[in-house]
């Protein structure tokens, strides 16, 4: 095994599990964080954001929602620790900010920043019978974007999000022996995002019904040793979801939505266990022979005044994939300009998640103005 991959597997941020059996071929690819989920709202909500509601968080799942945001702009920091079972310093954190551009409030211009610090990892080596310290690497990993969505009529938008990409896994300390170096690439997201009118539901009710999707991390491979045979794929995603909304009155809002997404790249080979070594556009259309690859999440969502919020949802994968199997829950607060979300993941799987039991934090600040969305939402 290479060393990218034992460092893959020896730090934990695959993000399947802590463990794998004979059975279990999960895809790995390089910059693994850009599959975790960055914001408390959506971990609350089963890991999924691309029919939800619009949020300053938009940005990572979906950034065609900022069109139909109620708000003129938005800040928002979150916080997720990684491993907690197992460490104290490894954590996620991601910030995002969006604006509309104009006066009609058609379009918008977004910005994230997402960061993965793994900690500080002990290196040694073997040499005869005899243990030698071989320095301390801290790896980390970073993306930054930036996104323009427009509001092509007034049910469906669009956003094209480009993406600048780090991955540091040997921490600057195999940069010195030129076995592992920091890799950089970009990448392309495209994303739709569809909300109907209001009509009449059950029981006399408003509702409205949702549809979004989004191609994520669409870019060239990342080179972390200078080998053209061991580069690592990106984390590429499809996201279809489907939403719906039960406007109970002026203040009580209940929605449910489903999302499915699948990883557009290859697994390793059932017989030899490697992975195609073939351009991008090539491995997506090969990922479609691994039909266990897709992920399916449910959620619920019910909000008061656009003060108080309940979340729940469930996320599952195929046990050949990496046996992802958890529920979730959530609440949010607000006060004035001011938010406040919080989840928590309850692991279902009989394999480890590296997100069991934790509390995901994340604040949110509206800095704008109402938008002509927030009379018709």
């Amino acid at each position: 095994m290479n060393l990218t991959k034992r460092l893959f597997l020896g730090l934990g941020i695959g993000v399947s599990a802590f463990a794998f059996s004979q059975n279990v071929q999960p895809v790995l690819t390089g910059a693994p964080f850009l599959r975790i989920s960055p914001d408390a709202r959506a971990g609350g909500m089963g890991d999924q954001g691309v029919v939800t509601s619009t949020d300053v968080f938009s940005q990572f799942w979906n950034a065609a929602k900022y069109p139909f945001a109620k708000v003129s702009s938005g800040f928002g920091v979150n916080y997720t620790p990684y491993m907690s079972k197992l460490t104290s310093d490894v954590f996620l954190l991601y910030g995002s900010f969006y604006t509309f551009l104009g006066d009609e409030e058609r379009s918008t211009l977004s910005a994230s920043i997402y960061y993965f610090n793994m900690g500080e990892v002990d290196l040694t080596s073997i040499v005869g019978n005899d243990v030698q310290q071989m320095g301390t690497s801290k790896p980390n990993e970073f993306s930054i974007d930036l996104a323009y969505g427009l509001k092509l009529t007034d049910t469906y938008s669009m956003a094209v999000t480009g993406r600048f990409i780090r991955s540091d896994l040997g921490g600057n300390f195999g940069s010195t022996d030129g076995t592992l170096k920091p890799a950089n690439t970009f990448a392309v997201d495209v994303s739709g995002y569809f909300m109907s009118p209001k009509h009449e539901s059950i029981s006399g009710y408003e509702g409205r019904v949702k549809a979004g999707w989004a191609v994520q991390n669409l870019g060239p491979k990342l080179d972390y040793t200078g080998d053209e045979e061991s580069r690592s794929y990106l984390p590429t995603m499809a996201r279809l979801g489907l939403g719906y909304d039960l406007l109970i009155d002026d203040q009580n809002r209940f929605s449910l939505s489903g999302e499915a997404s699948k990883i557009l790249v290859p697994g390793p080979d059932e017989t030899t266990g490697q992975v195609p070594n073939v351009g991008v556009m090539e491995g997506i259309g090969k990922s479609f022979s691994n039909k266990k690859s897709i992920m399916f999440s449910g959620a619920a969502e019910y909000s008061y005044d656009e003060t108080f919020a309940l979340r729940a949802g469930y996320f599952t994968e195929a046990p050949e994939q990496g046996a992802r199997q958890y529920a979730t829950v959530g609440v949010g607060f607000k006060y004035a300009s001011f938010g406040l979300d919080l989840s928590y993941l309850i692991n279902t799987s009989k394999i480890n998640s590296a997100l069991d039991n934790t509390l995901r934090f994340g604040l949110t600040w509206n800095i704008g103005s109402e938008t002509y969305n927030a009379t018709d939402y």
